[in-house]
C-alpha cells in the first residue's frame, strides 16, 4: 500500500456516525474501531482520510443493518494540508464499504473522493464521480 503525500489531520474517532457514499446498501455507518492503529493505552483511536475502520451499519437495507464491516474513509469535514501548502476540506464525513482485499463492495460512489484516496486505492477512484 502506497504512503500518503499529505499531512492528514485525524479527527474521527470511535463513535463517529458517517454517511456511506456507495451503493452497497448501507446508508449510515458507525465507527467501532480502527485497523492498523498504533496508539497509547486508554486513548481513543483517531482516523482520517485514507484510513480503514471497522464499522457497524446503522441504517440501510434490512439485510445490511447490524452487520460489522470494513470501511474506507473518503471525505472528512476537518481541513487537512497537502504537501504544496493547499488546505482541503469537504462538506461531510463519508466512507465506503470495502472487502478483505481492499476493493470496494459497491459499484458506484456518490460524490467526490480526495486525491490521496486515488493514489492509494486506484479501484476506488475508478468508480468515483470525481477526484479533488
Amino acid at each position: 500500500m502506497k504512503g500518503l503525500t499529505s499531512k492528514i489531520s485525524k479527527t474521527l474517532t470511535t463513535g463517529t456516525m458517517m454517511t456511506c457514499s456507495d451503493n452497497s446498501g448501507a446508508k449510515v455507518v458507525y465507527v467501532i474501531g480502527a485497523m492498523r492503529y498504533k496508539g497509547t493505552r486508554s486513548k481513543y483511536p483517531k482516523v482520517g482520510i485514507g484510513d480503514i475502520v471497522i464499522a457497524s451499519v446503522k441504517k440501510g437495507k434490512p439485510d445490511m443493518v447490524k452487520k460489522v464491516v470494513k470501511a474506507l474513509i473518503i471525505r472528512q469535514k476537518k481541513e487537512f494540508r497537502r504537501a504544496n501548502g493547499m488546505r482541503v476540506c469537504f462538506e461531510d464525513n463519508a466512507a465506503i464499504l470495502i472487502n478483505d482485499d481492499y476493493l470496494p463492495v459497491g459499484t458506484e460512489i456518490k460524490g467526490v473522493v480526495a486525491r490521496e484516496i486515488a493514489e492509494r486505492f486506484p479501484k476506488v477512484a475508478a468508480i468515483s464521480a470525481g477526484v479533488v
